[in-house]
């Protein structure tokens, strides 16, 4: 038998605490101990666990396999969980009885299984578990950790729409160092004379241009059958204005990725936005902002550059 190939995949990790609400098992773990954890899941290895912060993105991104054939698809979502195999066996059956398409899982006791991500293509890792998103991050791996509440999704609503702040997320956070360092003035005036020299490469970048590929497959399959709806949407939405929104969109364009829309805000709290947007999970590299759209939002913190570090403020605004 051949072996299963995942270099031509959208691989995504997740953990089972951003998939599924585990506020009632992680209170039994946190006051009564391993042993009693241990117990109440076995008491509850029926009980299907409530969908958790990231459950609607996942299940609308595993929908984007009806583009492929069941064999080889466009998306492949796979556990990476703290937890031990028999533990997360409520993990397994829940995935299955919520409908997910997800059979691929590692388990590990007590430990992060985060770094498995290169031998699996992964580029992302989700997880509630902020320490295993920043050991990650660290070690320059695409992570993130999901913030706020589990949310009711519209399932009548069949789009999945995804949006990424600039800076710390999709490029590296050299411009914003600027900002920290010279201000505001200093930040658009090293913007404007940088304007043709593109950004590198931050942590999701990679993660955005698999989001691209699934989309072209989206437009062949549109160019064949006109009534054919797209349903995937990225969105960029960053505290950048002009001047300094020309050195983003060149990078992008460099880099060979593309964005659906833009939102440079100047300032503008994200979380109005996100309001009226309605993305299925945002990606921010600042708290602050996250503070704001993680009240409505599906919001995901990338623990990325030296704003991250424990000995920086991070109560300053971010461009």
């Amino acid at each position: 038998m051949a072996a299963y190939e995942l270099a031509d995949r959208l691989v995504v990790g997740i953990a089972s605490s951003a998939l599924f609400d585990l506020a009632e098992s992680d209170a039994v773990f946190r006051e009564q101990g391993e042993e009693s954890y241990r117990a109440y899941q076995e008491e509850h290895l029926a009980d299907t666990l409530r969908p958790g912060v990231a459950f609607p993105f996942i299940r609308r991104l595993l929908s984007l396999n009806d583009l492929s054939e069941e064999s080889d698809p466009l998306v492949e979502v796979i556990v990476l969980s703290r937890n031990d195999p028999d533990t997360g066996l409520r993990v397994m059956r829940s995935i299955e009885a919520h409908a997910l398409p997800i059979s691929r899982a590692i388990f590990m006791q007590g430990r992060s299984p985060y770094k498995f991500m290169p031998a699996l293509n992964m580029s992302l890792f989700l997880s509630a578990n902020d320490s295993d998103v920043r050991e990650a991050v660290s070690q320059g791996l695409p992570a993130g950790h999901v913030l706020g509440e589990p949310y009711e999704d519209d399932t009548s609503d069949h789009d999945l729409r995804i949006s990424f702040d600039f800076d710390g997320v999709l490029a590296t956070d050299a411009s914003e160092q600027v900002y920290q360092t010279g201000g505001i003035d200093g930040f658009r005036a090293h913007e404007v004379l940088n304007a043709a020299v593109p950004h590198d490469a931050g942590p999701l970048k990679d993660f955005l241009a698999s989001i691209n590929r699934i989309q072209r497959r989206e437009e062949e399959e549109r160019q064949k059958a006109a009534e054919y709806r797209i349903r995937l949407h990225v969105s960029l939405v960053t505290a950048r204005n002009a001047p300094a929104h020309e050195r983003a969109v060149m990078s992008l364009k460099r880099w060979g990725v593309t964005v659906n829309d833009a939102f440079f805000l100047g300032g503008i709290d994200k979380g109005e936005i996100m309001k009226v947007l309605k993305p299925h999970i945002f990606f921010d590299d600042q708290e602050s902002h996250l503070a704001s759209t993680s009240r409505t939002t599906p919001s995901v913190h990338v623990p990325f550059g030296k704003i991250n570090e424990p000995s920086v403020l991070e109560d300053r605004p971010k461009f």
